[in-house]
């Protein structure tokens, strides 16, 4: 009987291990660190250089800002941005230089600071339709979103040392 006391107790407690300030808080540390590994990469190689056929940083960067551009403005409406036309919308489609992508990146930092307070406490619990075809708890796909970025930078990491350059320490995110 006393274990299951304890069991109940800390279960309650799990529930109640972050708030939205603090999701908010991590994330955009996330993308302060992201940021410093753009401004580390050369301009000529952003777009041009890769590894073992994976993709440039400059082509994994417009997906991550393309992710949290639309999905953050998802959360406000009721029409997903279908996962073909997230580049398109997102602006991220026609951005081939460094300095567009740190514009881009600027202005999706400063759309998230601005509309995150904004979002119901209710709607991280909800079910949606991310992009019309990842359907699953709103918390969770921006747990995603956040997951996707820490993974192409982690690649964005490995090319930097490829080239010789020492990337920013990875727990600098503030």
């Amino acid at each position: 009987m006393e274990n299951n006391q304890i069991k109940q107790q800390t279960n309650s407690a799990i529930e109640g291990f972050t708030s939205s300030n603090a999701v908010l808080k991590h994330w955009q540390g996330h993308r302060k660190l992201t940021r410093k590994v753009i401004e580390a990469f050369p301009e000529d190689k952003l777009f041009e250089y890769s590894i073992g056929g994976m993709r440039s940083f400059g082509m994994m960067l417009k997906e991550i800002i393309g992710i949290a551009d639309a999905g953050l403005q998802e959360l406000f409406q009721d029409e997903p941005t279908p996962v073909d036309e997230i580049s398109k919308n997102s602006g991220t489609a026609m951005a081939c230089t460094k300095e567009e992508i740190l514009n881009l990146w600027d202005d999706v930092t400063h759309k998230i600071d601005t509309l995150w307070p904004l979002i119901p406490q209710q709607r991280f619990q909800e079910v949606m339709l991310a992009f019309g075809a990842y359907e699953g708890i709103t918390s969770d796909i921006i747990l995603y979103w956040i997951d996707n970025e820490i993974h192409h930078r982690g690649q964005g990491y490995v090319y930097l040392r490829a080239l010789g350059i020492e990337p920013p320490a990875f727990w600098d995110r503030y």
